[in-house]
Parts: C-alpha cells; structure tokens; sequence
C-alpha cells in the first residue's frame, strides 16, 4: 500500500512539473511586449525575437525532460527498494513455446534531443584529404616509376636551396620486436641487451650523437638489470636529448586487432614507466611497423599530448599520390572533429621500407651503399652488388655529392626544408663495430656537407623530435600547430599493400585462438582492476588495510605487461614463429589466472556482511574459479558445483557499469536443484542436460540457466539447493535429427530427448521480439521475422573455403591471396542437428566435421533478447591451404558499402571496390561490422578480431580460421600450421531505422545505436560466476554489492578504475585513475526497452554522488596517461565530456 502512494506521489509530480513548465512557457511567450499583430508581415527584428522565444522554448523543454528523467529515476528506485528482486515465472503455451512475463518493475528508455544532434553529421570544415573518397578516385595501376619502382622520377634545380639551407636530420634507430622469430626474452639476451648497453657507451663517447627508441617492454627488462651508475647515466642522455624514447607504450601495437582497452593500457603502463624511472614525458609517435594505420592511434596520442608521430606501411599506391601532391605530412584529424582539438601532425615515410636502403632516398641502390654495417667483410650485404665504402678524405667530396643528391631528391617530396633520413632496421646497432662504422663515416659526411656553404646544406644527427621541432620553427608555428599551407586528413589506412597485389589482409584473422584468449584476458584485467580499486578503497575506508592483499597490485601489472607485450605487430596479429606463440600462450594463460585471483580475493572482501571475519588465506581461497584451462591453447573447462544439503552459494560479477538483466548459465552434478536469490526467494530456472559431442552427454552433469538482474560493476549472491521446485525447475527439452546417420544418442529419464532420424521442413525459434527460422536440411540460419512486422527478413548463412593460388605467391601469416571467389564448403556427412527448447532459452546446434555452429535465442525482455548469440567451434586441423569462411545474405539493399570498426572505438565506412583484387577488400573487425538501407541495419558483434568484407550487396563476410602450408614471404619463414580448436563467438543484431529523420548516408562517420553499444559490451564483458568455495564456516553472511549510487548515462563507458602505484612498488597510491568514454551513438535506429534505465545527460556526470560508501576526495582532468594535469584540482566533482571523447580523471576514493 505504502508503495502505490509513493509511486501516486511521484506520478502527480511529474504531470506537475510538466504542466506548470508549459503553463511558464505559454504566459512567457504571451507577455512578450515587444509581440505585436502585424498580420505575418514580421520585420526583422520581431523574426529575431520570434527565434529566441523558441530556442527558450527548447531550452524550457530540455529542462523539463531532466526533471522529468530525475523523478523517473527516483521512481523506480522506489519500486525497486520495495519490491527486491523479480521473480520471472514462466509458463508454457499450448504451441508448446514459453512465455516470459513481463517485469514488474518497467524500464524506461530517454534520450535527450540534444544528444541526438552528433551522430547527425559534423559541423566543421571538410578535410581536404579523406581516405576514403580517395581510394575512389585512385588508380591503383601499380606503374614502373624507374629506380623507385613504386614512385616517380624526381627532379630539382641545385638553387632550390638558394634562400633556405636544407636541414638534414639523420636518426639512428633500432626496431625491436618483443617477439618474432625469437621469444622476448631470447631477443633480450641474444640482442636487444647488447644494444642498450652499446648504446649507453656509444653516445657518450660524442655529445652529437643521436638515438631514437621505442619499446618499453625491452628498456623496462635492461633497466632492471643495470646498475645506478647507468641508470643515471641514461638519465642524463634522455634529459640532454641524445636518447628519445618515442611513443613510450609497452610496444609498438598492431593497429588492426588490438582493442582500445588494450592500446591505452599499453600506453599507459609504457609513459608510468618512463616518468617513474627517467623522468621523460615522449612527445612524438614512431611507427615503422604496423600492418596498416587505425585513427585511433592519432587521437590516443594526441589525447597523451604528444604533438606528432610518424608511420610508414602504407600502400604504396597511397604513397605515390601523396608524394606528388607533396600531402606525405598532414594534421590528422578525426571525422567527427569539428573544431581542430584532435589534430596531430603525422609525417609519412615515403619509400618502400624502413630500413636504409629505403630511407635516404629515392634510390635504394644508392641508399644501400651508406648502410655501414654492410661493408665489405660483414655478414650482410648490399643485394643491388654495389657494396659502401668507408669514408676517406680521399673519397668524402665524392660519396657526400652522391648522397646529397638523394637528400635533395627526397626533400622535393616534402613542403619544407627540413628533411629526416632514419638510418637503422630490425634488432641494428647490437656490436660497437656498427656502432663505429655509422656513426664515424656518417660524422665525415656531415662535417664536409656542413663546411661548404654553397651546398646548402646543414646535416646532423637528431632525434624524432629534433626533426619536427626544427620543422616546426622554420615553419613558424608552435610544436603540434598546423605549418600553413600542410593538408588535414581524416579517415585510416587499411587495407596495406606492399608490392603488386599483395594484401596484408591475412593477419586480420591469423590464429584465431590467441585473438580471442586476448579478449578474455581484457575482459579479466578491466574487471579485476575495477573490483580490486574499490576493494581497496573501502578497505581503507574502514580501516582494514592491514588485512588485504593490496600486494595483489603486482599480479595486476604483470597482466597489464602481458596484455600490452600481446598487442605488439606480431603478436595479436598471429604473425610470429610457432614457438614464440607458444610463449605468448603461456603467458596470457599465466596472466589470466593470476588476475582470476585479485577478482576472487576482491569479490570476497566486498561480499562480506561484516567486514570484520574478513581472512585473506592464499591457500585455501574463499571463492572458486569460474572455470579452468587445462593448458595455453586449450578451450575453458566450466567448474561444475557440487551440490549439497545445505547451500552452495555463488558470487557474480557484472563488469558493466549499467544494470544487466542476464542469464546466467552454471553447471552442477544433479538435475535436483533449486536457486534461490540472496534473501532466499526461489527463482524460476531452466535445466538441461551437458553434452560433450553431438549425441554424447555429459554423465552427472547438468547445466542450470536462471536470470538474474545484476547491479552495475556490482556483486550478487545465489544459493543453490539439493531438491526440487516443481513450477520453478523447468527441463529443457531436446529433438536430435540424425539424416540417416547410424548414430546412438545418450538419453536421460529426467529429460525429454527426441531422436529423429530425419527433417527436411524449416523450423523457428522464437521470443517475444523475434522469430527466426532455420533451415531444416543445414541447421543453419534463414530468416528473422520480427513480432511487430509482417514480414521476413532474409538473414541467410553459409560456410565457405578460400583456396590459395597456385602461382609462387602463396597466402600465408601475413598475406590473403585467394585462388579466386570462395567456394561452398561441403562435407562429407550431413550434420546431426540438435535442438534445445525452454523457458530462457532455446538454441539449434549444428555439429558438422570442421565447424559446431549454435545459435542461441534468449528469451528475457532487454539487450539479451534483441540479439542473436551465435558461435562457431572450429577445427580446421586437417585443412591444406584452405581458409574457412562464413558469409551472411540479407537483402538489406547496402550496395557497396558497409561498415566495419576501428579497435572497437569507433565506426569507419567502407566501400566494395571493384577495380581493386577480393583480397583488397577485407578489413579488420575488432568488435563489429554492420550493412545498412533507408529500413534496416544487420550488425555483426564480435568477441575476438577477425578480417570481415561485403563483397556483394546485402552479404558480411568473416574469415573464421586460415591454414597454410607456405611462408609469404615476408620474413617469417613459417606457414599457419599450429591450429587449434577455436571457438568463435558473436551477436547479431537486426534493427529498424526510423524513417522520421533523412537518412545521411555518405557522411565518413556512422555510429551504432545504444542498444549495438550494450549488445557489444554484453558479449566482451560476460558475467563472472564464482561458486563459494565449499568449507564456510556457518552464519556467514554475504551481501550483494552495489557499488554505484546512481547509474551512469548510458552512453558512458567506465573504460576502467586503475589503482596507480605508490613509491613502494607493490603497494597502491591512494589515488586512482578513472577513465572514462562517452560513445556516439545513432538515434535513428528504433530504441527498444533495453530492460534497464536508460538515461542520457548531454555528457554531464555527478562524480561525487556516484560511488555509494565511498566520497571523492580530490578529482583532477589529466591527459590520457595521467602525465599532464589539464586543470587545477577543484572542488567540484561534476564533469562533462563530450560525444566520442575519453577523459581521464586522477581522483582520490575514500
């Protein structure tokens, strides 16, 4: 009764507050004085007037949708406080399908207009470079340009200089990848150490002396096992700006696979490093390696302050028109920007590679003879048969003309006079005789250069950023401004090419496997940072410190190290040496258990009632792991609970910051069994058998399905009971199709299990938004129809092998090179199809020889009904350079366009080309790949990174798994022979687009909606089931833990809670990092009730009421990786960010 005034109370104040705001509105635009009658002849100044009253109107409007959001919430925080928890009891209807009932408690979806205006398209000037209309409009011919074969002949007069001395910058570098053809640790000893040490001796032998590094990963190894005596020498080079360490992230990142959690962890594990232990603070980006370039990375750097950065695999097609259109530096922006803020200068290396027969100039044959590690006698040579020789007084007015000539050449590129020449390659500089033969016969070279001024001519050595800031200055801007004149360009740089028709389109799905262990290793890390930083904050809130692991911190950055080590350009791409990957598996696995831990250790302090019977015992933990692999390249064993008289209880995490209402699936060892919520109230649960083969159960094991509603990054507890409930356990029921196959098929006295020897009509799957049918021949999908349409939409999929060519040029690691279209994968036996069908959940399993597809169909209101969970086990071991496909038909008219991810952080249109080779048009996938008409958008979602095209109107294709016999080529020297069995997982998610608005869609952004964003974050972020382990003592209490206040507008993403370090290393500081993405997000597609409160606030958040039991103590902006502070701490807590921005915040919790 109380509940039903409370909830009238509120309803009144709603109608209230929004009739007394029109009443305010009317009387407003009635007592206007200056409102005269002038019979629709308004002058001017009224028609001003008249426009101002309306946007009064929309700002009154606006104001009124808040105070409205406002009471909904406070509503429905009523309703929730009185009712606890729903209890979903479903019933069966005579068709035999379930029927879940609605909710007691309603969600509300609101958006405020203003929130809608971004995705509609950009406001500012266009940029005069975007990417994508140019490859429209290039040719890709691929001519003969001479001695630089990809390119043109280059000419200049010897007076260009005349008013202006050309400014050479020669910086040596050495490119070491944590991980190829050796492990990171064999690279260390055998290389990489060798080169730091020489380092450390060569450049002090000369203060002229210049060395660029990157990877932090190695330099963080060297520094540990160096003394303070070096360590301090290093100091002094990096702070007189001998050494620069560019980029400063853990590695130097694939930009196709990797995930933007992923790159800004990197990141920051990288820039916390250096600022802790040199002091340094890098300010320019060098990229010589990636496979292609994301525009992700332009705006992580920009948003880390660094002021420019450098790439150089681009297609070569790109680099030719860019070079002639002197366009090789540019402020690269991104396609949403409409005011300049995210512009970083980029300088594109013009020529094939980055090693020095490709970096002086135009001619490698000429370049090739100024590498000095290649004189005569050494172990490598010059492969054009024309060797360097050493600088002489006798030769150096010769030799110096020859390579001024190639500087000059390469200058005409460029608009300014200031020229960089990187002198260096792969694992360079590890012996003092190298060291020696560069740096002396280039100082020679320089000094006679630099003594005859009528070359004009100044040549040096230098750093990156010696370079930009000497481009900088001549051309009269502040470092990282636009030089006057210098294009902006928006839009990526996939697919690359490096020579004919050679796509590096391979490694977007190359070993599967670890590209999704890399995503479940994520998904640990974010949530075990989350639930590990409020542990501690509450811990010390209360005073119990002292009892908490808070050394668990070190296990936390060992997996922030393993995480950022994956992300490097031949790990996460699947382009290293077998063993080295089995390094890698290690490691991730390793990782990932350790991080298992802080969640459990976390999880069971903030699950207490009472905080004080709170043991840390690191022997016998208080919570059990969700479940196990038994080794690195193994697929996860689910831990099955042992069910007892008296109750197992089990702890979930939600890492989400919304609520989730989610099914969530255990197994047990009986089919008698009853859940019960955390104040002991049954719940309905679905109940099926667990089977490990097609028609084989699993003896003694069942799975148990129940939904429940879990708080934002919050705790729940179930209890699970011996025993029945009769209208509460439901069995699933199950019809097996054999297709004549002689097949014996376990059975199950609890369970009705059908065996049908075979089907061929098409049957559906159905919840309340959806039905889908399948086809009764192949088990695979064909068509969805929506409960409010008439009509199917055709979602139709198959499986398909690519071949490789037979020519010499064969597909390998890196490299897709097709033998034509795909062809219809056809096996050697008809599938066994098995259905399952219940109350939460029904699903179509079809077993065939390479590929288990199940499709799932969740029967719960909200983001787990909309969607479909589709996953594919694969196992191609058998395969002979044969790439397993599969390809989705719709008839969604998309044309040649479709729209595919980058790093999960933004969406970036694409367009079929026909002029260009299959193989050119896929593109990576990270999280997701949609099609699109003026009616309807499919999107693909994603859990692991994999190469995806629409090759077709109305098709999406994905590339499952590749295995190949051959090296491509490329310097690895090894095929694609260690497959594993791989499960790959998606979603896919048919909307409607409304067709109130006009339909932009040759705009280069788009965006997903809401619910795309959640149904995302639903399949990257599962929930984690962690069962108590069995010996509690008796009345312990555990609570659910809700450790937000108010929920976040859900166009927030909570990227992640950091716990920073102290001075000390395993113990946290007190503050914290708190990062933070406001998505863009479309509101034209229809919104669904998403089966929480959605609510949006034009990017306002309250961060001081938003942790419940804990306050803000100190809150500071700060540049993405915390090393700059963006404004003075304040005493407010309330912060805004805008549409597509990640912000990071320094904020204190206690």
């Amino acid at each position: 009764m109380k509940l039903k005034k409370q909830v009238t109370v509120c309803g009144a104040a709603i109608f209230c507050v929004a009739v007394f705001s029109l009443y305010l509105m009317l009387d407003r635009v009635q007592h206007d004085p200056t409102r005269h009658q002038n019979g629709g002849n308004f002058p001017r100044s009224q028609i001003s007037v008249l426009q101002n009253r309306i946007e009064q109107l929309e700002q009154l409007l606006e104001e009124n949708h808040e105070i409205i959001s406002h009471i909904k919430d406070s509503v429905l925080e009523l309703t929730a406080n009185v009712e606890g928890p729903p209890a979903l009891l479903p019933y069966s209807m005579a068709n035999g399908s379930w029927v879940v009932p609605p909710e007691p408690r309603p969600s509300f979806f609101s958006v405020s207009p203003q929130d809608c205006q971004f995705a509609l398209g950009s406001r500012g000037q266009k940029p005069e470079l975007q990417m994508l209309a140019l490859s429209e409009e290039l040719p890709f011919d691929n001519l003969d340009g001479g001695v630089w074969k990809q390119g043109f002949d280059i000419s200049y007069s010897p007076h260009d200089w005349d008013t202006e001395d050309l400014q050479v910058f020669v910086v040596p570098h050495s490119h070491n990848d944590p991980g190829w053809l050796k492990t990171f640790d064999k690279y260390y000893t055998e290389q990489t150490q060798h080169i730091l040490n020489n380092m450390l001796s060569k450049l002090q032998e000369d203060p002229r002396r210049r060395f660029l590094w990157a990877e932090v990963s190695f330099f963080a190894k060297w520094w540990d096992n160096i003394n303070a005596q070096k360590r301090a020498a290093v100091r002094r080079l990096v702070g007189n700006g001998q050494l620069e360490i560019a980029t400063g992230g853990w590695v130097m990142p694939d930009e196709a696979n990797s995930h933007y959690f992923a790159l800004i962890d990197q990141l920051i594990e990288g820039h916390q490093w250096l600022e802790k232990n040199l002091g340094a603070t890098p300010r320019s980006g060098w990229a010589v390696d990636p496979f292609g370039y994301s525009s992700t990375m332009p705006y992580l750097l920009r948003r880390a302050n660094l002021t420019s950065m450098l790439i150089q695999r681009v297609h070569y097609t790109i680099k030719k028109h860019f070079a002639a259109t002197h366009s090789l530096e540019f402020m690269w922006r991104q396609t949403w920007d409409s005011d300049s803020s995210t512009d970083i200068f980029c300088h594109m290396m013009p020529f094939y590679s980055y090693d020095v027969p490709h970096t002086c100039g135009p001619d490698p044959k000429i370049c090739c003879q100024f590498d000095f590690k290649r004189l005569p006698g050494g172990r490598i040579n010059c492969p054009w048969k024309v060797p360097p020789r050493a600088i002489t007084e006798a030769n150096v007015a010769e030799r110096a003309g020859l390579l001024l000539d190639q500087y000059r050449k390469k200058s005409r590129l460029f608009r300014s006079n200031v020229l960089l020449v990187p002198l260096g390659d792969d694992f360079r500089y590890d012996k003092p005789q190298e060291w020696d033969a560069q740096f002396f016969n280039y100082q020679r070279l320089f000094d006679f250069l630099n003594s005859k001024p009528d070359l004009h001519v100044q040549a040096q050595f230098g750093t990156l950023s010696d370079y930009f800031d000497a481009l900088y200055k001549r051309t009269g801007v502040e470092p990282g401004a636009r030089p006057p004149g210098f294009p902006v360009l928006s839009g990526d740089f996939f697919s690359y090419a490096d020579r004919e028709d050679h796509y590096w389109t391979g490694y977007y799905t190359s070993r599967p496997f670890y590209k999704g262990l890399d995503r479940v290793l994520e998904a640990h890390l974010r949530g075990a940072e989350i639930l590990y930083s409020l542990a501690v904050a509450h811990a010390r809130r209360s005073g119990l410190a002292s009892q908490y692991p808070l050394s668990n911190l070190a296990l936390l950055t060992e997996a922030r190290r393993t995480l950022g080590l994956f992300q490097h350009h031949d790990a996460i791409t699947g382009t290293a040496k077998e063993a080295v990957v089995v390094d890698y598996g290690v490691r991730l696995l390793r990782s990932l258990v350790n991080l298992k831990q802080v969640i459990i250790n976390a999880a069971h302090y903030l699950v207490l009632g009472d905080k004080e019977t709170y043991h840390f015992d690191p022997e016998a933990p208080f919570l059990q792991m969700d479940d196990s692999r038994t080794n690195h390249d193994a697929l996860p064993e689910r831990t099955v609970i042992q069910l007892e008289s008296s109750p197992r209880y089990v702890v979930l995490f939600n890492p989400l910051e919304q609520e989730r209402l989610s099914l969530v699936s255990l197994l047990v060892n009986s089919p008698r069994v009853r859940v019960l919520s955390e104040e002991g109230q049954p719940l309905a649960i679905q109940i099926s058998v667990h089977w490990s083969s097609a028609t084989d159960l699993v003896p003694d094991v069942y799975q148990v399905s129940v939904p429940v509603r879990l708080p934002a990054l919050g705790l729940s507890v179930l209890q699970l009971q011996l025993g029945l409930d009769g209208p509460r356990t439901l069995p699933s029921s199950v019809r097996v199709y054999l297709y004549g196959r002689q097949l014996s098929v376990s059975r199950h006295e609890a369970f009705p299990i059908r065996v049908i020897d075979s089907g061929t009509s098409d049957f559906a799957l159905s919840n309340r938004y959806m039905q889908v049918w399948f086809s009764g021949l192949t088990g695979l999908l064909k068509s969805i129809q929506r409960v409010d349409e008439e009509q199917e939409r055709r979602v139709d999929t198959e499986f398909l092998i690519y071949g490789t060519r037979t020519s010499k040029d064969k597909s390998g690691a890196y490299l897709f090179l097709p033998d034509g279209e795909a062809k219809p994968y056809v096996p050697k036996d008809p599938p066994v199809l098995r259905i399952t069908e219940g109350p939460f959940f029904s699903e179509v399993v079809a077993h065939y020889e390479h590929v288990h597809q199940i499709v799932r169909l969740y029967n719960l209101p909200g983001v787990e009904g909309l969607s479909l969970d589709m996953s594919f086990l694969v196992d191609i071991r058998d395969y002979i350079n044969k790439e397993l496909a599969l390809r989705i038909h719709t008839d969604i008219n998309s044309q040649a366009t479709f729209f595919t991810d980058l790093n999960g952080f933004q969406v970036q249109p694409r367009r079929f080309l026909k002029k260009l080779p299959l193989q050119a048009n896929f593109y990576p996938m990270p999280v997701m790949a949609y099609l699109q008409d003026a009616q309807n958008r499919l999107t693909l979602h994603t859990a692991q990174a994999l190469g995806v095209s629409s090759l077709r109107s109305g098709q999406l294709e994905v590339i499952l798994d590749r295995r190949l016999m051959q090296d491509d080529n490329r310097g690895l020297g090894q095929g694609l022979k260690d497959n594993k069995r791989t499960c790959n997982h998606f979603r896919l998610l048919l909307e409607r687009r409304t067709p109130v608005r006009e339909v932009h869609d040759g705009l280069p952004t788009s965006y997903p909606s809401l619910l795309s964003h959640l149904t995302s974050m639903y399949l990257n972020t599962p929930v984690f089931a962690l069962p108590v382990a069995k010996k509690q003592p008796p009345g312990l209490a555990l609570r659910s833990f809700h450790p937000l206040a108010s929920s976040l507008p859900c166009d927030f993403h909570l990227l992640n809670l950091r716990s920073l370090q102290a001075k000390d290393e395993n113990v946290p500081a007190a503050e914290t990092a708190l990062i933070l993405h406001r998505k863009g997000f479309d509101c034209g597609l229809e919104a669904k009730n998403l089966g929480f409160n959605c609510t949006t606030s034009q990017g306002k958040v309250a961060l001081g009421s938003l942790f419940h039991g804990l306050d803000v103590l100190f809150l500071q902006p700060t540049s993405l990786t915390l090393l700059y502070p963006l404004a003075s701490p304040s005493n407010s807590t309330d912060i805004f960010v805008e549409p597509m921005e990640i912000a990071t915040f320094c904020l204190r919790l206690g």
